[in-house]
């Protein structure tokens, strides 16, 4: 057994974090990206390894894609995606192609070669204007978004090949995932942001009251999610949620973050419809099934990304 995993958006923030915990493993890893909107940066630390290749290609190119895989492969990780919300709400069509087509294309390879998928889904699936105590994965589902919606119908189509094919899948959410290599712009998360702007001395801008909660998950626990959820076989055919199972008000996350004499503001939501108010992950299944646990508390967490920023600013 070579014990060789093919991972798509190998490049991204979540992709690096995923081929880092293979190749801590063991596993000999082929990327595939087409640097949209992952970075060579994100994963140079392991481009000298001979055991990590990674190709420059589109998820939905079938002869790209089908390249990767032959009965070396053990498994594949599919992270390959469009996921701007916003940018869905203004160019559905884009996030169609990459996240429905792509992921059709990987579902053909896996099926050809008889190999495991482990598919990373959204927690923006999720029906959100009732999340009570805490989102399992019995909660009902309500794409609020092209986005969310594409990301629930590669979840079904993966489904048919389960039931259909009998191919090994296993759909993945994880909640919001934060650390270092995440985008500190707009397009990144909420944490990495504000400890980003602290740091430069910027006011921390919150959007809408700040009451909104999100359970946030640090990206190395992400990733061992990921990877065990990947290759597990009692979470064959099974949805799995990651997250802390605690949420935190972005008010108090904001606090959390800001230091010395670092401004925090309250300015308007430019899109309040898809704002989500109360985000909290039930976790349980995930623990039962894989003994699954978030080792990086948020403090700790914060903490090394602050690190990471500053590092990354002196270099």
């Amino acid at each position: 057994m070579s014990n060789t995993v093919v991972v798509t958006g190998a490049a991204g923030f979540i992709g690096r974090w995923v081929v880092r915990e293979l190749l801590e493993r063991g596993y000999t890893v082929r990327g595939l990206d087409d640097l949209s909107n992952g970075s060579h940066r994100n994963v140079a630390a392991f481009e000298d390894a001979e055991e990590f290749e990674l190709t420059e290609g589109d998820v939905r190119d079938e002869e790209t894609v089908s390249e990767l895989f032959d009965e070396s492969v053990d498994a594949c990780i599919h992270l390959a995606a469009e996921i701007d919300v916003q940018e869905s709400l203004e160019d559905p069509q884009s996030h169609f192609d990459s996240n429905v087509v792509g992921t059709q294309t990987v579902l053909e390879a896996c099926r050809e070669t008889e190999t495991r998928l482990g598919l990373v889904g959204t927690c923006m699936v999720y029906d959100m204007d009732d999340s009570g105590s805490g989102i399992d994965e019995t909660h009902p589902v309500k794409p609020a978004s092209p986005y969310a919606a594409s990301k629930l119908a590669v979840e079904n189509l993966a489904e048919g090949y389960y039931h259909g094919y009998d191919l090994p899948v296993t759909i993945l959410r994880p909640f919001n995932t934060y650390g270092p290599y995440q985008k500190t712009g707009m397009a990144g998360g909420v944490v990495s942001i504000f400890t980003n702007r602290d740091i430069q001395g910027e006011p921390l801008k919150i959007f809408g009251d700040g009451t909104q909660t999100r359970d946030l998950l640090y990206a190395t626990d992400c990733a061992r999610f990921i990877v065990e959820g990947t290759f597990s076989d009692e979470a064959v055919g099974e949805v799995l949620n990651a997250g802390t199972g605690t949420d935190i008000s972005i008010n108090e996350l904001a606090e959390a973050i800001a230091t010395g004499d670092t401004e925090i503001t309250h300015v308007e939501h430019h899109h309040p419809q898809s704002e989500v108010q109360k985000l909290q992950c039930d976790p349980t299944k995930a623990k039962r099934v894989l003994g699954w646990e978030p080792e990086v508390s948020l403090e700790e967490g914060i903490g090394r990304l602050r690190e990471w920023l500053r590092d990354e600013a002196d270099a």
